[in-house]
């Protein structure tokens, strides 16, 4: 009987002897492969901490000891764990498990938000309440995969280093790695540490020497081992975690689990904050993610668990891929444009540009807020910043937005990647708070493309603005053929239009394609209809004002947030200009939608031609059930 099939919870690992834990490892790494390959996930991460969550789990006590995983992708390993290998086969699919920690699937998940640094303000959160409510728990936060290289870890850290009786430990879990190599000085210093030939050669010399000394040679090794913090500090004298205050222990091989062990006991008998440093390899014990340069396999989708290849289903043109080509051929034409990323360079389709162009792309690793920033910066030496970032991860970047950008008029296009329901990655993951927060910023353009000659004109025409922030947001969803329009009115494309005008359908992006579906639907019902896709969203374009005027009800519909959003902006420029013609908008209500697919999601939300041409029909047939007011969540149709 397989070790793993014995494993319903952590206490089943007490009695594992050090052969039983590297096989039931083996064991894990076996199971994600085959399971991962056949729904797709973050394999390379977990891959990587299968030892060091056996480590964990079999020193603190989870869930009364609280294990908090920075970007909980590498929390596989434990949801495996915790009792639930079940679920794996829907992993990430309606029904099946989250990608994620999830507080509804297990009490031993206490944190699910899956952005990148946020784990060491919580976990120094969650063991101050316990010290001053006087339980005696020891709470675990685990960053890595980049994660060190965002400035709130840091603002973390500057506060757990003065609280000296804090029951944290800290485990920094340096594969060298966020999606692609990690950057930044930091990056170097623990690469340094990790690199260094003396330090291992010289600890590997005390363990030979001090465990074969009979009687007393494993207490002197025991007793030696403490001297690893001063020999790191004469070969790496910044001593960069022990200048803070803060008892450090390590480099630690993250897949010796005896090893791990030993450092994680020291630590949680200490009694105050410990760093435990540990290196680990990411994709470790599948060569098709060992080899794989880019991210290790990062983030799969479905593969051959033999050969690591892609299984593809009917493949087609990405969205990330059209962008990738665009801003090549403008570097070309434009030696004042460059490229910004925070650790997503292939994700956000940049390595083409950085191949072309590497004196003029900038990954800035985990740190959005300093992307945002620093592009301010470099707009003001008279460059033209294109900052590539997936639409969930601005928000974190909002104040630069406003303050660093707009308020000094900088000329910064953002590209957002993956916006609008996503589907299978989460609540976190889901592109949909982009349009909403954006639509406050003085003077911000933002067009959401509808198809790929209108995303390089959108891209071109962001470049060109120099005085203002720009924003060009695109899905995940499938490319779609060309779009092409009837004719355009300053700028706002007539996509479609039969009979009288009786309802504006006002489609924006990935929705235009939902837009003409609906606008047929109406037109079979002999009910006037004019389809347009305003282009640019943002600022509102008067043409949008005056077709408003000619028609009985506009409908919008957005692949974004409905509170705030790019219709309820429209609404307010109606009133503003005493226009009553009802609007009613159809976008993702105001909450946090569950993992499913993105059609599944959609359907949920009533965001479908027939659930949207139903209201219309019933509004234009009975006028006064039209709302006067916009905003209402679009189950309630």
């Amino acid at each position: 009987m397989p070790l793993l099939d014995r494993i319903r919870g952590p206490r089943d690992l007490e009695d594992l002897n050090r052969d039983e834990l590297i096989q039931l490892a083996e064991e894990i790494r076996a199971f994600l492969v085959s399971n991962v390959s056949r729904t797709g996930g973050h394999l390379g991460p977990n891959l990587g901490v299968v030892e060091l969550t056996l480590a964990l789990h079999r020193v603190f006590d989870s869930p009364k000891d609280p294990i908090v995983f920075d970007t909980g992708h590498q929390s596989y390993v434990h949801k495996i764990l915790t009792g639930r290998q079940a679920g794996f086969a829907k992993l990430r699919q309606k029904g099946g498990l989250s990608g994620y920690p999830s507080r509804s699937e297990s009490d031993h998940d206490w944190v699910e938000s899956s952005h990148a640094s946020s784990s060491l303000s919580w976990a120094e959160g969650l063991a101050k309440g316990f010290r001053l409510t006087g339980e005696d728990r020891t709470v675990v936060a685990v960053i890595g995969d980049g994660a060190l290289t965002g400035g709130m870890a840091w603002e973390a850290v500057n506060n757990i280093a003065i609280q000296k009786d804090l029951p944290l430990v800290i485990v920094a879990n340096d594969n060298g790695r966020s999606y692609t190599p990690t950057v930044g000085g930091l990056a170097r210093h623990l690469t340094s540490l990790r690199t260094d030939r003396r330090y291992e050669q010289g600890l590997d010399f005390i363990r030979r020497t001090m465990t074969q000394t009979p009687l007393v040679g494993p207490a002197a090794y025991e007793w030696f081992h403490g001297l690893k913090t001063g020999l790191k500090d004469v070969l790496a004298p910044q001593g960069l975690f022990a200048d803070l205050g803060m008892k450090y222990v390590g480099p630690i091989d993250g897949h010796d689990i005896v090893e791990v062990e030993r450092a994680l006991t020291q630590a949680k008998r200490f009694g105050g904050p410990v760093i435990v440093h540990v290196l680990t390899q990411k994709g470790r014990g599948f060569a098709a993610a060992e080899k794989h340069e880019e991210d290790r396999f990062h983030s799969v989708g479905r593969i051959d668990e033999i050969t690591g290849e892609p299984i593809l289903v009917n493949p087609q043109r990405a969205w990330t891929d059209v962008f990738s080509e665009h801003l090549v051929a403008i570097g070309r034409e434009r030696e004042d444009v460059v490229a910004i990323t925070a650790a997503m360079l292939h994700p956000t389709g940049l390595h083409r540009f950085a191949e072309a162009f590497p004196e003029r792309t900038f990954d800035v690793g985990i740190a959005e807020q300093h992307a945002v920033a620093s592009a301010a910066g470099l707009a003001a030496a008279g460059l033209h910043p294109v900052v590539a970032i997936y639409s969930t991860f601005l928000n974190r970047a909002f104040d630069q937005v406003v303050m660093d950008v707009a308020l000094h008029r900088q000329g910064v296009t953002f590209v957002l990647d993956r916006a609008g329901v996503t589907g299978s990655d989460g609540a976190s993951h889901n592109g949909v708070w982009d349009c909403s927060i954006l639509s406050v910023v003085p003077g911000l353009h933002l067009a959401a493309p509808r198809d790929e000659v209108r995303l390089g004109e959108a891209l071109r025409a962001a470049v060109d603005i120099a005085d203002a922030p720009s924003v060009v947001r695109f899905g995940k969803d499938i490319l779609p053929p060309a779009i092409e329009a009837v004719r355009s009115i300053d700028g706002v494309d007539v996509l479609a239009e039969s009979g009288e005008r009786q309802v504006l359908v006002v489609a924006h992006g990935a929705f235009v394609p939902l837009g003409l579906e609906v606008g047929e639907r109406l037109s079979d019902q002999g009910i006037g209809v004019t389809l347009v896709d305003p282009v640019w969203a943002l600022p509102v374009n008067p043409v949008m004002l005056d077709l408003a005027r000619e028609h009985d009800l506009i409908i919008s519909v957005e692949d974004s947030g409905v509170v705030g959003g790019l219709g309820s902006r429209l609404s307010q420029e109606l009133r503003r200009h005493e226009i009553d013609t009802p609007l009613r908008e159809f976008g993702v209500p105001d909450r946090f939608l569950g993992h499913a697919s993105r059609g599944q999601i959609l359907e949920e939300l009533g965001l479908t031609s027939q659930e949207i041409a139903r209201y219309a029909v019933e509004a234009v047939l009975r006028p006064q059930a039209v709302p006067a007011t916009a905003g209402l969540d679009s189950s309630e149709a």
